[in-house]
């Protein structure tokens, strides 16, 4: 398959007209496929919560947009905000096993590249800080 703007078009109207200002598209072979990867197009206001995963790192690459992932301690202080755009330093990078993170969105029509070892499972209750 290929990545193309259409694609990344159609998945920023459809995350543009949702109430969560985001949308996925599984970019797996089927559903037995052992690992995790999706395109997902966000927009401003999107709401994800500090989060972690204990059994993943995640790789995220920014195709198109801004964003900056924002990185917490176990106290939910900030401890590094890092920017990424296809046109900056960094477009992308590789968050660690455990790393407590959230996004902020800064850029109508932002898409990501998302990939994750191992089958979806969804975030523990210990996987999402509460401030």
């Amino acid at each position: 398959m290929k990545i193309t703007q259409e694609i990344l078009d159609d998945l920023t109207a459809q995350a543009k007209a949702s109430p969560r200002l985001r949308m996925n598209r599984d970019l797996r072979n089927s559903p037995e496929d052992g690992s995790q990867r999706m395109l997902n197009a966000m927009e401003p206001g999107t709401q994800l919560p500090i989060h972690r995963h204990t059994t993943t790192s995640e790789t995220v690459v920014c195709l198109r947009g801004h964003l900056r992932e924002i990185y917490y301690n176990d106290k939910g202080i900030v401890t590094e905000v890092i920017d990424m755009a296809p046109s900056s330093d960094c477009v992308g990078l590789n968050i660690p096993i455990g790393q407590w993170h959230s996004v902020e969105v800064l850029e109508s029509g932002t898409v990501i590249l998302e990939c994750k070892d191992g089958p979806y499972a969804p975030l523990g209750e210990d996987d999402v800080m509460s401030l």
